[in-house]
């Protein structure tokens, strides 16, 4: 099935692309919603401007489509955006939120489009533990959580990182894969990249005020991977 896939650069968007491609589906574009809006309620935020690099990672065109409003907004920019993709099927990252699958279900429903939706009701832990088995080099970019302070910007998810955030999830009660919000990440190399995302300048910022933080990225290129054959662009 040609499908269009719901894609922020993070690691569930990112991981339901991968295992839409694995299936056999044919992903068209990357569909990135870019909310005018941090306290969106359906899209990620963080660096959100790095999804033309992943798009050259990936080897996959990549459209943006502007975001203004709140949550009715967020839905009609969602129905808008895919009725352009040409696409069958809708392939979303969404792992526990009823809201974001009932948005994008009742998107799909009008547009005569098929959900895919890969991730949905996994385990959180048993979900990270696989993401990170499977290869994917991901950091956390923004953290909104008590439990969550600034030394977790810029982290590396690996093995550990998920054991420390079931410890938090334990103490305070975060979902462990950041579904609620808690924090946001970025893929910097994955199984399907063609090259991976080498960040060049990036800086903290932390608002005690408000319990929360961002990775902001300055400046990034993407890169050859260790072992792939030069580029010759």
């Amino acid at each position: 099935m040609r499908v269009v896939a719901l894609c922020s650069g993070g690691k569930d968007s990112s991981y339901a692309l991968w295992l839409a491609m694995r299936s056999g589906h044919e992903v068209v574009e990357v569909l990135a919603m870019v909310p005018e809006r941090e306290d969106s309620w359906m899209y990620h935020t963080a660096n959100i401007w790095l999804i033309d690099a992943f798009g050259e990672c990936a080897g996959l065109p990549v459209r943006k489509f502007a975001v203004r409003g709140g949550q009715e907004a967020e839905q009609i920019a969602l129905r808008r955006a895919l009725s352009k993709s040409g696409a069958e099927g809708v392939v979303s990252g969404v792992i526990a939120s009823r809201y974001q699958l009932t948005a994008i279900e009742s998107a799909c429903a009008l547009l005569g489009m098929k959900p895919v939706t890969p991730l949905w009701g996994r385990n959180p832990s048993g979900l990270m533990r696989e993401i990170v088995r499977e290869g994917f080099d991901t950091i956390i970019t923004l953290v909104a959580a008590e439990g969550l302070g600034p030394e977790w910007l810029g982290r590396r998810i690996d093995m550990g990182c998920v054991e420390d955030l079931e410890r938090v999830s334990e103490k305070y009660g975060i979902n462990v894969s950041g579904e609620g919000g808690e924090y946001e990440t970025l893929v910097l190399d994955a199984p399907f990249f063609r090259r991976r995302i080498e960040i060049l300048e990036a800086r903290k910022i932390w608002r005690e005020s408000e319990g929360r933080g961002i990775l902001e990225v300055k400046r990034a290129k993407t890169s050859e991977k260790p072992g792939s054959t030069p580029d010759r662009r």
